[in-house]
């Protein structure tokens, strides 16, 4: 029998699966980041139903924060819209 907690994974891995797809195909950087950093989210609640809080609140810190500081700086210096 499926256990809640494996229920709970399938549908945190499909969220994030779609959001990694929605950030690959947006046009505007800064809403890719946001939707990188949502995946990133999806994976560290993952970690935590996989009962292992200390590589979640790491993988929370570099994925949400320091990661999506650095991409957002890095899009202030350039153009905002991806060009074709």
């Amino acid at each position: 029998m499926i256990t809640l907690g494996l229920i709970l994974l399938m549908y945190l891995f499909t969220v994030a699966i779609v959001f990694t797809y929605k950030a690959i195909t947006e046009k505007d950087l800064v809403k890719a980041i946001i939707f990188s950093a949502s995946q990133s989210v999806a994976y560290g609640i993952a970690y935590a139903v996989l009962l292992a809080p200390d590589i979640m609140l790491a993988y929370i810190a570099v994925g949400i924060g320091m990661y999506s500081v650095i991409l957002l700086y890095v899009v202030s210096k350039t153009e905002r819209f991806e060009r074709e």
